[in-house]
């Protein structure tokens, strides 16, 4: 028969009666005391973890965990949690999601209660306590934050389900595209780069720079959209390697050749069509791979379906981390949309969000993603690219839609502008940190007047459009 626990406040209630409430009080007083070294000691400790430090090293992050571990603490022994156990409750389950979130292991959640734990057990040592009084705030103490812990761990592991559920179904759904026109369109773009390089050694240009494959149409469309739609698959690591030989080895030789001796080039470029000839032949054995199975797209935009927004804004910042690259993301606002509805209707507001979708689209490239973000909003996210180019792309977007003429199902030629927001990515692991500061530049935007693009002031350097 399955074990099941006393409820949470049955549980609090079991852990508060365990101590007497000057032995609470005490134990109040030794963490108010002690909890900037408490946690001091909880991130030297962890900081020296090599798996820990990438999760805990960059700044903000430090800054803020320090004062939400502290605060946490004090919650836990300080404030009154007897008078509201839900909202303790509630505490603990929204940082577990920020865990997950963020892909803090939970093991490394769990180490570092126990170095917090040995910590104070220490401290509690050095007060006046008697043997049982001791014993008792030893009980009071760990059993808190064990519960804590628990109802962290909880929530951390629902959350971690329900994205592993969202990273499948997207990689589910891109498999749904249109598989044929997605091959024939990445072996264009492949056949496409070759012919750059050739026209770069042989053109007028003779000194032009090769142009790398990785930075190509298809280079990122490889390393972005293809790692979600193939993931795990050997053959795309077989590619990717491939890549990577060309522009660091093959690419240089050829640009060495063509400034030396020519003799090598014939060689040289046998070798590259070699190369192209193998990707394209693992590209179409990839395809031919996958099979449709589910409709992922917003049924009026065509644009992404938001729910994908945690699984890929999570892995763009797992690629950015780990190649010190940036990527931007762009949040576009309809200005006055309910005045649109209420004045030609809402078939007319449909129609305005179906051909800003088709601008926005047509503006970013196959290796972007779009999505669908609430009523009248759109999400960019904008790959390999800084706050420089994602202003360039934001600008382009709100000049184009400024710059149409939207029709209305009934033929009336609907005034339409938008507001874009534009944050890019800075080290941060949390991905609702970037979402965040995109939603805050908006709202700046629409401080503004309207019907200009703001750059995040977390970038610092703000601009209007």
């Amino acid at each position: 028969m399955e074990k099941t626990h006393p409820p949470i406040a049955t549980r609090v209630d079991d852990i508060l009666g365990s101590a007497s409430l000057g032995t609470r009080r005490t134990v109040a007083l030794v963490v108010e005391d002690a909890a900037d070294e408490l946690v001091a000691i909880f991130y030297s400790t962890l900081l020296q973890d090599e798996e820990a430090a990438r999760f805990l090293s960059h700044s903000i992050v430090n800054e803020r965990l320090h004062h939400s571990l502290r605060r946490w603490l004090t919650d836990l022994f300080v404030a009154q949690i007897a008078d509201d156990v839900t909202l303790f409750s509630d505490r603990q389950k929204t940082i577990g999601d920020v865990h997950a979130r963020i892909r803090i292991p939970i093991h490394l959640v769990m180490q570092g209660a126990n170095l917090l734990k040995v910590a104070l057990f220490q401290r509690l040592e050095t007060t006046p306590l008697q043997r049982d009084d001791l014993w008792a705030a030893l009980v009071y103490a760990g059993g808190l934050i064990d519960l804590a812990i628990e109802i962290m761990s909880q929530a951390f592991v629902r959350s971690t389900a329900s994205r592993v559920q969202t990273d499948e179904a997207y990689r589910l759904f891109s498999l749904g595209q249109d598989i044929t026109l997605e091959r024939e369109s990445q072996r264009a773009a492949l056949m496409e780069w070759s012919q750059s390089v050739l026209f770069s050694l042989y053109g007028t240009e003779q000194e032009a720079k090769l142009a790398s494959i990785s930075a190509s149409e298809f280079g990122l469309w490889l390393h972005h959209r293809a790692g979600v739609m193939f993931q795990g698959s050997a053959t795309l690591e077989h590619i990717e390697r491939s890549m990577r030989s060309i522009d660091s080895d093959l690419l240089p030789q050829i640009a060495a050749a063509r400034s030396g001796s020519r003799s090598e080039l014939p060689g040289l470029l046998e070798k590259l069509q070699a190369a192209i000839a193998e990707m394209k032949f693992l590209l179409a054995d990839m395809f031919q791979s996958v099979a449709a199975i589910e409709n992922g797209r917003d049924p009026l935009t065509q644009t992404l379906n938001r729910r994908f927004l945690p699984s890929i804004l999570s892995r763009e910042i797992a690629i950015a981390t780990k190649n010190d690259t940036q990527f931007s993301v762009l949040m576009i606002d309809v200005d006055h949309f309910k005045q649109i509805n209420d004045q030609w209707g809402h078939p007319a507001g449909d129609a305005v969000l179906r051909q800003i979708a088709d601008v926005v689209l047509e503006t970013c490239r196959l290796s972007d993603f779009v999505f669908r973000y609430g009523g009248e909003e759109f999400l960019v996210a904008l790959v390999e690219m800084d706050s420089d180019a994602a202003f360039q792309i934001a600008e382009r977007i709100r000049g184009a839609i400024e710059a149409r003429d939207f029709i209305s199902p009934d033929n009336t030629r609907l005034p339409v502008t938008v507001s874009v927001g534009i944050a890019t990515f800075d080290g941060h692991p949390d991905f609702s940190y970037l979402i965040k500061a995109a939603d805050h530049a908006l709202y700046r935007a629409k401080q503004m007047g309207r019907n200009r693009c703001m750059i995040s002031e977390s970038a610092r350097m703000d601009r209007v459009g």
